[in-house]
């Protein structure tokens, strides 16, 4: 399957200038500016990282405002074997963009960091590893590890990983923190978890605190 091209902004260090590069994957029924301003807070801590956001390939059939990278059954009626298929175009997807931004940049593997939101870090998780480079880091919030029971023969690199999930998220249960850390940590994963009391489904200051400080030690200076 040929990869389908992603449209992001792009915030932070100056082209041509970056050492490192962060990207930004969104949620289901989101898009790419939803978290482009997560780089805000974040670059004067990392003045010499690229900020990405990349829009999901498909208009959201449970949301057409917004963006998905796969259907969800049990949201929005997708069969299973589409779902599915889905999931393998948009890792293909997401593989090709990350290869063209590490090259747009001059930049390789190990200076690149995976943020995903929800959908975004089921997506980040399930491809992240398999890449044959490693990357420097991935940071999981709010979202959960697709294929556990794979995920250990398909490895191909182990990035360090940060997770974090609120206790009232009503979307994807708390529960999805432990059993990815778990998988992560069975499967010779550097896992770091953290669960933030009272949140629901979104990413609050504590929740970012952690990750700049996983992405300040992770990314090259």
């Amino acid at each position: 399957m040929s990869p389908r091209p992603l449209t992001s902004a792009r915030k932070g260090a100056a082209k041509g200038t970056a050492k490192s590069v962060v990207i930004f994957v969104h949620g289901y029924g989101a898009n790419g500016a939803d978290l482009i301003g997560l780089a805000d807070p974040l670059a004067p801590h990392l003045p010499n990282t690229a900020f990405y956001s990349p829009d999901a390939p498909e208009r959201c059939a449970g949301n057409p405002m917004g963006f998905q990278w796969f259907g969800i059954p049990h949201m929005d009626g997708t069969p299973e074997d589409v779902a599915r298929a889905g999931q393998a175009q948009a890792s293909e997807d997401l593989n090709a963009f990350i290869d063209k931004v590490l090259a747009d940049e001059a930049l390789d593997a190990s200076a690149l960091a995976l943020v995903g939101f929800s959908q975004g870090t089921m997506m980040s998780l399930h491809i992240a590893p398999r890449r044959t480079a490693p990357i420097a880091g991935l940071v999981g919030f709010s979202g959960r590890l697709l294929d556990p029971d794979t995920l250990q023969a398909e490895t191909s690199s182990k990035p360090p990983v940060l997770l974090v999930h609120g206790d009232a998220d009503p979307m994807v249960p708390v529960q999805s923190l432990p059993e990815a850390a778990d998988a992560l940590t069975k499967a010779g994963f550097e896992v770091y978890a953290h669960v933030c009391k009272g949140l629901g489904h979104s990413i609050d200051n504590e929740g970012l605190s952690l990750a700049l400080g996983f992405l300040a030690e992770k990314l090259p200076k």
